[in-house]
């Protein structure tokens, strides 16, 4: 076991690879714990699709020890709350409590993981409920078209599924596969258990030490291929209200040292009711209710974005405003637009670091990187960026071959 300070936070790694993260916030009244496995949709095979966002839900169904009713009751009287989310890339089991009731909470989200009941009739029940779940991402136009525009970007690649797998692979799993998936992946070098707030880190390594966490076990890291991105223009329809506009542009993946300059451009062009995008389309022109970017990293690739919603009528002129917009950006964007923009990402990250929910889920990043900053430190690479620096970004972006696609409502 070897542990060790990172100026904020303290981190230990035990001899089967798993890792401990904590920050102290000796003023909080509560922790946040969070236990991050490396492992997400794109780890996926085709038959397995959506089996990590399955297990996301079937790990709440009751443990060796409590059943589903049990559990549930178990959690909610800590007072606090405990969820889980499923990505491309990871998967997270958290729970944010009152500072002494930590050792309780850790105990059972790790009892969750380690020891899952896995019953077979919740498995039946619960399935309908990620079939329901997949119909809501059905029924709502933005989702759908985003999911729509992703398999395009990443088409022939595990990162063009979509998190929630398909009504077929689903169909098709039985509960000895949602257990094997688990017993195979989330172990050891996969996992990291994290932790912010009024906490003890000692304290907390001595807990995951002393548990089954810390058995030797052979999980290995998945092995990732790197995605190519797919350039084009894809139109489609579907019955919905307003027309939906995404484009995305190759990008900087998540340990890009450019990050910064990323985040900035980010912020000026779509991340605010004051930047370009908001300013041009909606403010002075009314064209759509929602415009905005948005930065997407990974472990080996990563997207810049512009998405839109508009009515029909007026998609044309939205899309001639986006587009004429995005060549002036590319000639330059005004000073005064930079320091507004890293003024807005300052107060972000110092703001965050009073969130303990926040604190946790930025220690949850160690399992993309092995240095991580603290916000404080962010914010110093944020104000040192220069205006060319941004300039650069934008221009190379946004000049180069981008992905679009546009749905318009069904006639």
């Amino acid at each position: 076991m070897q542990t060790e300070n990172n100026n904020f936070f303290d981190k230990t790694e035990l001899s089967n690879g798993v890792t401990i993260a904590s920050r102290n916030l000796p003023n909080a009244q509560s922790v946040a714990i969070g236990i991050f496995i490396d492992v997400g949709s794109r780890d996926e095979m085709p038959e397995q699709a959506g089996i990590a966002h399955a297990l996301e839900h079937m790990v709440f169904k009751g443990t060796d020890k409590l059943d589903v009713h049990q559990l549930a009751e178990s959690l909610d009287a800590l007072g606090g709350h405990a969820n889980a989310f499923t990505s491309k890339e990871r998967t997270c089991f958290h729970t944010h409590v009152l500072f002494e009731d930590w050792q309780e909470a850790l105990g059972l989200i790790s009892d969750m993981l380690l020891n899952p009941a896995l019953p077979e009739d919740e498995w039946q029940r619960e399935r309908e409920v990620i079939f329901a779940e997949m119909s809501m991402v059905d029924d709502n136009p933005d989702e759908w078209v985003y999911e729509q525009h992703i398999s395009q970007v990443f088409a022939g690649h595990s990162m063009a599924k979509p998190v929630l797998g398909s009504q077929q692979t689903l169909s098709n799993f039985s509960v000895q596969d949602l257990r094997d998936y688990l017993n195979q992946h989330y172990r050891g070098g996969n996992v990291l258990i994290a932790a912010a707030g009024r906490i003890n880190h000692d304290d907390l390594a001595a807990q995951v030490s002393n548990s089954a966490w810390a058995e030797p076990t052979s999980t290995t890291k998945p092995t990732r291929f790197t995605p190519q991105v797919h350039v084009g223009k894809h139109e489609m329809t579907r019955q919905m209200e307003q027309a939906q506009v995404v484009a995305s542009w190759q990008s900087l993946n998540v340990t890009d040292p450019d990050k910064p300059v990323a985040w900035l451009a980010n912020q000026l062009l779509g991340g605010s009711m004051s930047s370009i995008l908001f300013r041009e389309i909606r403010e002075k022109r009314g064209l759509a209710y929602s415009i905005g970017s948005h930065l997407s990293t990974y472990t080996d690739s990563g997207l810049f974005s512009i998405s839109a919603s508009t009515m029909p009528e007026q998609l044309e002129p939205c899309l001639d405003v986006l587009q004429n917009t995005i060549v002036d950006v590319c000639r330059g964007v005004p000073t005064d637009m930079i320091e507004r923009a890293k003024r807005q990402l300052t107060v972000q990250f110092r703001m965050g670091m009073d969130a303990v929910e926040g604190s946790m889920m930025q220690l949850g990043s160690l399992l993309d990187d092995k240095v991580i900053y603290s916000p404080l430190a962010w914010t110093d690479k944020v104000n040192a960026v220069t205006h060319e620096q941004v300039q650069s970004f934008l221009s190379e972006h946004l000049q180069a071959e981008a992905t679009w696609t546009i749905a318009t409502p069904n006639k």
